[in-house]
């Protein structure tokens, strides 16, 4: 099964306190993994930032336990039951939702709303953790980003299009504008290649560029995969390349790459190609930026 919802935690938090014991954050972590039967995959899986998902959630959950009085925190990242999460447990730790926390009015100061508002219920169906719901919202803010710059590169002109191509791998670290300020080969006789950039700052090697703006319903097919390798071909000493569109590609483009063993061939379609140009902040700006913080523990584990 999947990591549970960190509401759907918290039975099994109730469950490890109930022996009346304290109990570590890392144990009741492998608690709830073990009384869920999750895999080894679960375990391990990670959310967008990098945080162990199951570790993540457990936190959240205790947190909500411990902002409704079911749980305390002795010392730091241990944790034991107290007379309210005893009542609980002894009813059946099934019973410990977000609807029963709500009974608390610790919990519902915390939560912001009173015992007898449904409007601002939350949507357990849709629960997250609140670190995921900022991790969500950043990336439906970004799903959007991407089409409205994809609508924004299809009115510039294809000359246009190689330029930003060649701007956005130079702001990737391959060489410098100044090394790379006839990247864009001239429109006549470019015989397939419609750039070159240095694959480092000392100029020792090159990339050869192909770029196509096409509409979104135009795939680049294995005809054309083949043309830029026969340009490469002809290129001497040519063997890296970069093939950019903002459509996407065939089943039979991509496979074709996967035979090659001459030459490095990447395959970069119009999502990837946008996204790349709002981690490198090309065509892009900051509008807000929002700092995320956490306990620092070496702070508190040294003389203050």
């Amino acid at each position: 099964m999947a990591v549970p919802k960190f509401y759907e935690l918290m039975p099994a938090i109730i469950n490890c306190l109930g022996d009346g014991k304290v109990h570590t954050l890392k144990e009741l972590t492998s608690y709830c993994a073990d009384a869920l039967q999750l895999s080894e995959e679960d375990r391990a899986e990670v959310i967008s930032s990098g945080q162990n998902k199951l570790h993540n959630r457990v936190g959240w959950a205790k947190a909500y336990l411990v902002k409704a009085g079911l749980i305390e925190s002795p010392q730091r990242a241990h944790f034991n039951i107290t007379e309210l999460g005893k009542n609980a447990f002894q009813q059946g730790a099934d019973c410990v939702t977000l609807e029963y926390l709500n009974q608390f009015e610790s919990f519902r100061d915390f939560r912001g709303h009173s015992l007898h508002d449904p409007e601002n219920e939350p949507q357990v169906s849709n629960l997250e953790s609140p670190q995921e719901r900022i991790e969500s919202a950043l990336n439906e803010l970004n799903d959007e980003l991407v089409e409205d710059l994809m609508s924004e590169i299809m009115k510039i002109s294809p000359y246009d299009f190689e330029r930003l191509v060649v701007k956005l791998l130079i702001e990737m670290g391959y060489g410098t504008m100044e090394e790379n300020r006839d990247a864009v080969t001239p429109k006549s006789g470019d015989e397939g290649i419609d750039g070159i950039v240095s694959a480092d700052k000392f100029g020792f090697d090159s990339i050869y560029i192909q770029a196509k703006q096409w509409k979104k319903d135009n795939l680049v097919s294995r005809p054309e995969i083949q043309k830029f390798i026969g340009a490469l071909a002809t290129t001497q000493g040519a063997t890296k390349g970069i093939f950019i569109t903002t459509s996407d590609f065939t089943k039979g483009a991509v496979e074709i790459i996967t035979k090659q063993t001459q030459n490095k061939i990447v395959l970069v379609n119009g999502k990837q190609l946008a996204k790349l140009m709002i981690e490198y902040d090309l065509g892009v700006s900051t509008v807000a930026t929002y700092r995320v913080k956490r306990i620092d523990s070496d702070f508190f584990n040294e003389d203050i």
